[in-house]
């Protein structure tokens, strides 16, 4: 038997009003386990349709993956915090300029020597080196070669040639210093070893032949090599302009 008209209306309305009920309009629109595709994209966390990444409730959850591949997509911020802790040393250029001072030059090879000076390094060793210091305003490099070699030994020498110039980097006082210092061939011209300069320990004269192994750094080694090479050039350009003897002295180049 079929209901009457007002019988289907009742019975729709309790279906309306039913909390109980079933229906299709109802689970839609409350029923919190519903599967529809529409509650799914708005609600469903583990929903993988394509609309997913639209709605901040997924954004706010990144799987561990998924955060590792950022960090490696943007290496550049992880460094930033890095930097940020550790702040850069401000770099500054210095120039300097010393030298080799020979005495002996006009007498046979055996008898030339080097005025060197023996500094105390922070572990308790002396370094033989070469005398240099920083060029002064107004000042050229060649002028600060014979200044720092007297000051720095208490021999006074004058400029004959040039040895070249080396560099280097160190860390001082917050900042990171690259030093290039220019080095001379002096001749001897007069005056006595003297260690009164604070910053050196010791001043000694060194036999030409023992400076590979009395110098501490390679790089000064490697410019007495080339002081031991000008100096027996210019011995032999010497004796061709002479005709004298090998025991005929040097030119005085530059001699006051």
């Amino acid at each position: 038997i079929e209901p009457s008209g007002r019988a289907r209306s009742n019975a729709d309305a309790r279906l309306r009003n039913d909390p109980r009920s079933r229906c299709r309009e109802w689970s839609l629109r409350n029923d919190p386990r519903s599967r529809c595709r529409e509650w799914s994209l708005r609600n469903d966390p583990r929903s993988r349709c394509g609309e997913r990444t639209v709605f901040p409730s997924s954004m706010d959850r990144v799987s561990a993956g998924e955060r590792a591949n950022r960090s490696r997509r943007n290496p550049r911020r992880r460094n930033a915090r890095v930097d940020g802790d550790k702040p850069r040393l401000r770099p500054v250029r210095e120039t300097s300029a010393g030298g080799l001072v020979v005495d002996g030059l006009d007498g046979p090879p055996a008898m030339r020597c080097a005025a060197l000076i023996g500094r105390t390094d922070r572990r308790g060793r002396l370094l033989w080196s070469l005398p240099k210091g920083h060029i002064e305003q107004g000042e050229t490099a060649e002028q600060t070669a014979m200044r720092e070699v007297a000051e720095e030994t208490g021999i006074r020498g004058t400029v004959l040639a040039s040895l070249g110039s080396i560099d280097y980097w160190f860390v001082t006082e917050g900042r990171r210093v690259h030093k290039t210092v220019h080095h001379y061939l002096l001749r001897f011209l007069g005056g006595e070893l003297s260690d009164e300069d604070v910053e050196v320990t010791e001043v000694a004269w060194v036999p030409l032949s023992e400076l590979p192994s009395r110098l501490a750094y390679a790089d000064e080694r490697k410019l007495a090599a080339i002081a031991g090479q000008l100096i027996e050039d210019m011995s032999e350009a010497g004796k061709n302009a002479s005709g004298a003897s090998e025991s005929d002295p040097l030119p005085a180049d530059g001699r006051e």
